[in-house]
Formats: C-alpha cells, sequence, structure tokens
C-alpha cells in the first residue's frame, strides 16, 4: 500500500505522463452544454471513460440522456459496449445520468498498466468526442 501522499505523487504521475503521451485537447468539459462533460477516471481496479450528465435540474438532465440513448446503437458503434445509468449516485450523494466504457484489471498505481490505460482512454474518449461531433446538433436541440 501507499501512503496517502504517495498515492497522490503517482496520480499526479500518472496524469503527467498521459498528457504527455498523447498531447492532445479533448472536449471534456468544453461541450458548451452546461453540466454536459466526457471525463476520464482511473483508479487501483479499471479505468473509465464516461459522459456525465449532471444538471440538477431532472427534468434536462434526462431530457440529454434521452437523446443520447435514442442514438444508443450508433454510440456502441464509436466506443463498443458501454453501460448506462439514468440515475447514477456519486459518492457525494448527487444523482447524474451517466455513460461510460470501462477496463478491468488495470491500476493507477501500477506503471505496468499506464500504457494500457493511456490506450484505453484515447480509444474510447476519441470515440465518444466524433460522436459527439457528429450528432452535437441532435444533441444539443433539448
Amino acid at each position: 500500500m501507499f501512503s496517502k501522499q504517495e498515492a497522490q505523487q503517482l496520480k499526479k504521475e500518472f496524469w503527467t505522463a498521459f498528457g504527455k503521451s498523447f498531447p492532445r485537447k479533448w472536449i471534456l468539459y468544453d461541450t458548451k452544454v452546461k453540466d454536459f462533460s466526457f471525463k476520464f477516471n482511473a483508479d487501483n481496479k479499471k479505468a473509465e471513460v464516461s459522459l456525465d450528465i449532471e444538471m440538477k435540474d431532472e427534468i434536462f438532465r434526462n431530457a440529454y440522456y434521452d437523446k443520447i440513448w435514442s442514438l444508443e446503437d450508433i454510440l456502441k458503434d464509436f466506443i463498443g459496449d458501454f453501460q448506462k445509468e439514468e440515475y447514477f449516485t456519486l459518492e457525494n450523494g448527487k444523482v447524474i445520468a451517466k455513460i461510460w466504457t470501462e477496463k478491468h484489471g488495470v491500476s493507477i498505481f501500477n506503471k505496468n498498466t499506464w500504457q494500457e490505460i493511456f490506450e484505453f482512454f484515447v480509444e474510447k474518449m476519441d470515440g465518444f468526442e466524433r460522436f459527439y461531433y457528429e450528432y452535437e446538433d441532435f444533441i444539443k436541440d433539448v
């Protein structure tokens, strides 16, 4: 196990190495839709790329989720298999809509799996972005 400080340092090294290995500007929060963002996440068990729909107004949140859900088969063509949850509860108790894909058997704390995580991130986020750019006008029309 790592101390809290060691874990923080390793996480910092991980994200720095990812940025240096794949120097690219990702959409992430720059979707032009408030509280509609793409995210990278990695922990000690898995890596994840997600679309988080975090509007406080449940009606808007569900409307955006339904838009994406109506394109389910198309999204699958871009990113492969994925999971979805219309009412996903974050650790802080906030409820969001979430669509994500994950890779198990990797760890942010194991440098031997970093390249595998980086490649997963690039492949899946690139798919999410291509999907979003292709259907952006439809998605935003809520």
